[in-house]
Parts: structure tokens; sequence; C-alpha cells
């Protein structure tokens, strides 16, 4: 089983903290170029300069809140590890370790604050350094979804198309879920119903 590589972001000051939550919700909603440290700035209530006392730039900003939104993330997939830990082997346990994980990821996504949102929408438009950097951290993740997908799919289902498509259409859902609208069990169940039938060739064991 592939462990987790992700190094859990130590205890932030407050001031700190407070420029990742502002700079997190702005890139989120903005995008990452419409974002200037000017409004950040304005938004925390502090000069622009003095994000240079905890940032050394502005890609440096960008890259603690990915890995934030990473660890995030993968904090959720060892929860979710945890509590389906001892389960079966029948096609009920394997799908509800399934869910399990896509319920998960989906509360990384919805529950956790704007870091891992701001990680899907800002990923693949971030600087090519940035992207160089996180590009690991996304790797180990997608490799423990290999991992479980491995023990579920249907032998001439490849592994690496499930994990690409399962991953991103629950990522591609900030574009359009709204958690204040649509419940998230719904939503997680749909996603584990269609993929489950999809990856294992099996019919779905629950009613």
């Amino acid at each position: 089983m592939t462990t987790s590589p992700v190094d859990v972001p130590t205890t932030d000051s407050p001031a700190r903290a407070r420029i990742l939550d502002v700079a997190a919700s702005l890139f989120l909603e903005q995008g990452y170029e419409a974002a200037s440290l000017r409004r950040i700035a304005d938004e925390v209530g502090i000069q622009a300069a003095s994000i240079y006392h905890h940032f050394t730039s502005k890609e440096d900003l960008l890259e603690a809140i990915l890995r934030r939104g990473m660890a995030v993330m993968d904090e959720a997939f060892t929860a979710a590890e945890a509590t389906t830990t001892g389960a079966g082997e029948s096609q009920a346990d394997r799908r509800s370790r399934l869910a399990a994980h896509v319920r998960a990821h989906l509360a990384a996504l919805y529950e956790n604050g704007p870091f891992t949102a701001a990680h899907v929408t800002t990923f693949r438009t971030a600087p090519a350094v940035v992207r160089d950097a996180i590009v690991p951290v996304r790797d180990a993740y997608e490799a423990r979804w290999t991992d479980l997908l491995n023990d579920r799919s249907a032998a001439d289902v490849p592994t690496g198309p499930a994990r690409l498509m399962l991953l991103g259409g629950m990522n591609a859902s900030v574009e359009w879920f709204d958690p204040t609208r649509g419940s998230l069990d719904d939503l997680a169940e749909v996603v584990t119903r269609q993929f489950w039938s999809g990856l294992t060739g099996h019919p779905d064991p629950t009613p």
C-alpha cells in the first residue's frame, strides 16, 4: 500500500494563516493572475509589502496554498482508509471502501475551506516553477488512488485512465456543484454508483 507522502504544513502564525486563507479564496474566485498581491493585502488589512515577511513571492504563496490543498486531500484519504481497515472482501465491502474514499475526496473539496478547490482550479495555469514543485506531490496522492482501484478493477479495465476519469470528474464538480443547494452525500453516491459498475463490471451490490 502506498503511504502518504504529503508533508502536512506546520502551524502557521495568525498573520500567515490569514494571508493564506484570503489568497486561496481570491485565487479560487478570481484566478491566480487576476488576484494581485495588493488586493490580497487589502483584504487582509495589511500593506502589500508585509506579505513578503511571510512569502518570498506570489509564486511562493501559491505553492503554499497548493501544498495545503494536497495535504487536505491526503488527510481525507488517510481518514477514509482508517475507517475501512479490516473490512471484508465481498462486493459490498469493496464498494463501501470506494464510497468512503469518494466521499472523503469530495469533503476535501467542499468542507475544508478553499485550499483544495483553489488547487483544482489554479494548478493547470500556475507558473511552471510552481507546477514543477507540486507535480511530485500530486503524483504521490494519485498513486494512493491507483493502489485502491487496483484492488477493485476488472482485469480488462486500465486503472490509470479509470483513476484519471474518477478524480477528474470529482474535481471538475467545483465548476458546477453548489453544496448549499445540493447534498454532498447524494453527489458521492452518484459518483460511486456510476463508477463502481463501470470499473468492476459487476452490478451495484447496494439496493
